[in-house]
Order: C-alpha cells, then sequence, then structure tokens
C-alpha cells in the first residue's frame, strides 16, 4: 500500500459562513469615510496637470501675495502666491500646494535679464534696447514667434513641472516702450494672444501683467490680470473688463496708505495689496469686503 506523505493530503475545506450586509472590505471603506474630515471652505487643490480655475464664485475673495525677492515665507495668508520659477525650488511650491495655496509664476516674456539661465537661447537679431530702470535688461523682438515660441514654451514647462498652475507674463507691453523695434499694437497683441494659447496648450492658466491699454481687446484670451499701480496711475476702470467678466485682478501699489486706495479696488472687485518695490515678503493687504469673506 502507497502512503501518502502528510504534505499531499488535502486538508478538508472550512465551512462557508453566511454573512449578512457588507462584507469587511465596505465596512471599513465606510468607517473611514465617516472618519474623515470635512473638507473646509476652500476649493480643492487642483492636481498638475490641470491649469489653476479661478471660479467666479470667489472673484471677490482672493487674498494674494507677491514675492520674487528674499527668503520665501510660505506662511503669508494668502490664497494666491505669484513667484520666481527660477528662484523657487520644488519644496517650497510642494509645501505651498498642500496648503491649498495657488501659485502663479512669473515668466519673462518680452524681454530678458542678463541672469537669465537660457539667455544664450536669444539670437543677436531678437535683442533690442536695455529696458528702463533694469540695466541688465534688453527688450525681445515679440515678432519673431518662430525664434522665441520654443525658448519661451521651456520657461513655461519650468513652471508646470515645479506644480505651478498659472503663469503671469511679464514685459507684454513692449510695444509701449522704446524697444529698438518698430512694435505697433498689432503686433503686441498678436505676441500676446500666442502666449495665452502656448500656456494652456501646457496647461497652464494664462494672466495678463500690465498692458492696461490692450486689457479690453485681451480680457477674453486670459483668466487674470496683473497690475501695478492703477490707483497712482488713474487707470484702474480700465481693468474692468476682467472684474465685470469675474476674473481676478490682483493689484498693488507701492505708495500711497491702503486705508485710502483700498476703497477704490476693492471695490471693484480687485485683490489689492500695498508692497515694497523690492517684492520681498513684506505686504500689506486690503480687507475683504463684508459680504464676500469666506466662511467657515
Amino acid at each position: 500500500m502507497r502512503i501518502r506523505p502528510a504534505w499531499a493530503v488535502p486538508l478538508p475545506r472550512p465551512a462557508r459562513v453566511r454573512r449578512r450586509g457588507p462584507g469587511r472590505g465596505v465596512a471599513a471603506l465606510l468607517t473611514v469615510l465617516l472618519l474623515a474630515p470635512v473638507p473646509g471652505c476652500r476649493e480643492p487643490l487642483v492636481p498638475p496637470g490641470a491649469p489653476t480655475p479661478w471660479p467666479a464664485a470667489l472673484a471677490r475673495q482672493w487674498q494674494w501675495q507677491w514675492q520674487l525677492t528674499g527668503p520665501l515665507d510660505v506662511d503669508v495668508d494668502a490664497d494666491v502666491f505669484l513667484l520666481d520659477p527660477v528662484r523657487t525650488t520644488s519644496t517650497e511650491t510642494t509645501a505651498l500646494r498642500a496648503r491649498d495655496r495657488r501659485l502663479v509664476c512669473q515668466v519673462r516674456v518680452g524681454w530678458y535679464a542678463a541672469t537669465d539661465p537660457d539667455v544664450d537661447r536669444f539670437p543677436t537679431d531678437v535683442r533690442g534696447a536695455p529696458v528702463n530702470g533694469r540695466p541688465d535688461g534688453r527688450w525681445l523682438d515679440v515678432r519673431r514667434w518662430d525664434v522665441l515660441a520654443p525658448v519661451l514654451a521651456d520657461r513655461f514647462r519650468l513652471c508646470r513641472g515645479k506644480g505651478f498652475g498659472a503663469v503671469a507674463l511679464d514685459g507684454a507691453d513692449g510695444y509701449l516702450h522704446r524697444s529698438g523695434f518698430p512694435l505697433g499694437f498689432d503686433d503686441q497683441l498678436l505676441f500676446n494672444r500666442r502666449l495665452a494659447t502656448l500656456a494652456r496648450s501646457l496647461d497652464l492658466s494664462p494672466g495678463l501683467v500690465d498692458d492696461v491699454p490692450q486689457v479690453a481687446a485681451l480680457a477674453p484670451d486670459f483668466d487674470f490680470a496683473v497690475n501695478q499701480e492703477c490707483v497712482r496711475r488713474r487707470e484702474c476702470a480700465k481693468l474692468l473688463p476682467f472684474a465685470d467678466a469675474h476674473k481676478p485682478v490682483f493689484h498693488v501699489e507701492y505708495t500711497g496708505d491702503p486705508t485710502a486706495f483700498c476703497v477704490t479696488t476693492v471695490g471693484y472687485g480687485f485683490a489689492s495689496i500695498r508692497k515694497d518695490r523690492a517684492l520681498d515678503a513684506w505686504r500689506d493687504p486690503c480687507p475683504l469686503p463684508l459680504s464676500t469673506r469666506p466662511r467657515g
């Protein structure tokens, strides 16, 4: 007689116990859902790969910070941070995104600085006159889209790679300055619209910096505006095409008493702050209107 080894003898199957109601997996899932914290008043953080949304319902509720110099203060009580994508580290953007902050990178598009890491990619024939107030800066010939587009696309990709969801186009008004090129209104308009399209193709929300004379024409193409000193220059009303479309207007004044200029800008629906021109961490924000302060 052949004897089977012990390991070859099949074990008896345990009797099936019929359970009532959901299984353990479902019960565990329900427990997690019940114990999970209830979301607060902030909009859910948008994951990488999608442009930053600007819900119309929050149009008058934004608080913002603009910092380009000094150690980055990630603890500032602001919803939106406008930052330099080269100086800002991925660690810093990760810390801000973990707190549901919306991140906007400031990219030079119509001029370059001698310290830009990609400056050698601009051929001599697209480099123009010095930028007023920036001795190391030069205007670019924005008519040369074939030359500028690859460089600017890589700058946008740097923003996207570091976790930014929006891009603010700095220097998108060379036609208003002595750029060294015969730039006209239409040249600038075409360039800026191309930039907005390029930003969207790379999953970035486009924002217009200054260029107030073209706001009425460009407001449909851009998601938000960044403005410097519209109160001092007496041109805040020209930014209303953004505000009337429930798009954010992030406004800064470098002089004056906020208790005075906030009355005008907050009334227009802008998110306004007072800053030093160095654009370090210090800020003095305008209060939100009582009727629009988020609850919770």
